[in-house]
């Protein structure tokens, strides 16, 4: 207890701490900070929020499809808008992955994003640069934090479909697999409980949860760390076979709203994934970040802020590295 409290105590610290989120941030070879468009592209963050805010409005669920296209993006040869490439000569598309095949969605709204941006200022600003303002604004439109985004990333010119599939954490994973694939990003297990808080909005497949109503340990039995009412109520629409494609909530409270109940489900054993309650039930340092983020929103918001920041920086190509694509799903003709 004594040794949990004492963690706790420093998270409240953290609390007190300003963040400093207009700083420059070194990224492999240069430095992102947020006022890298401020005189080649003044409008560009007046043009990405606009058509986030458009393509929210339309659809609800688009806020959190952008905030998970960053993610999955971050984590295959970092933030690089490797995800947008489509397969095409000697690239095999990410979009084939498992983790994206049949799930990952908005590459219409960064499209669009990409085509008014061109526009107004033609060759100036990155894919990878849209979409990580595109999951800021989606964040904040639900009722998320706010935070100065980095900026001066660059495209990459190639894909990873092996990296795709290896990198990015899977609804199944154990804790320790997860964990492990955030270390090797330079994240640690703060930034995992954290991250994993963006799943208080968007949407999950019946196929991503199944084995957990009906046999979670290959015994037939469903897992034990599902409220069993809970696991009765899914059943209805996610049965043992079919409904792949059936979309749940991933957090049934406010599914459209960022805020910390995602953490309260976790202590009432209601997070809808394996890969969420996990964090709750596997680790002693995890669990006391649950605890913590459940009945401190500001705390929460405040770290959230803090790890995207961290991860939109795993990685990224900055000064003659890389390239600014024209199209975001295509790399350059030269």
């Amino acid at each position: 207890m004594a040794h949990s409290m004492g963690f706790i105590t420093v998270l409240s610290l953290l609390a007190i701490v300003p963040l400093c989120l207009s700083g420059k941030i070194y990224g492999g070879g240069g430095y992102l900070y947020p006022q890298f468009y401020d005189h080649s592209c003044p409008k560009a963050q007046e043009i990405v929020k606009h058509f986030v805010a458009k393509a929210v409005a339309e659809d609800p669920r688009m806020a959190a499809s952008l905030l998970r296209l960053h993610f999955h993006d971050c984590f295959v040869k970092g933030c690089d808008a490797s995800i947008l490439l489509d397969s095409s000569g000697t690239i095999i598309s990410e979009k084939r992955s498992n983790p994206n095949r049949d799930s990952a969605r908005g590459f219409e709204v960064i499209d669009e994003i990409k085509a008014a941006i061109e526009k107004e200022c033609p060759h100036t600003v990155s894919c990878a640069d849209i979409m990580a303002l595109a999951a800021r604004d989606s964040t904040v439109l639900t009722g998320g934090p706010n935070w100065d985004v980095p900026l001066g990333r660059r495209d990459s010119r190639d894909a990873s479909l092996s990296g795709s599939n290896n990198n990015i954490p899977a609804p199944n994973n154990t804790f320790q697999t997860i964990l492990t694939k955030f270390k090797l990003q330079g994240l640690d297990i703060v930034d995992l409980v954290a991250l994993s808080g963006s799943h208080t909005i968007g949407n999950a497949r019946c196929t991503s949860f199944r084995q957990r109503l009906y046999n979670q340990a290959g015994n037939g039995k469903p897992d034990y760390t599902l409220d069993q009412s809970y696991a009765a109520h899914l059943r209805t629409h996610c049965p043992k076979s079919g409904g792949d494609q059936n979309l749940f909530f991933l957090d049934f409270v406010s599914p459209v709203k960022f805020d910390n109940s995602y953490f309260k489900n976790l202590l009432a054993y209601k997070g809808l994934l394996s890969s969420d309650e996990v964090l709750f039930t596997k680790n002693a340092e995890s669990r006391e970040l649950v605890k913590t983020y459940a009945y401190n929103q500001e705390l929460f918001f405040q770290q959230f802020a803090k790890s995207m920041i961290k991860m939109g920086n795993i990685s990224p190509l900055t000064g003659y590295k890389g390239e600014i694509r024209k199209y975001c799903r295509k790399v350059n003709a030269y």
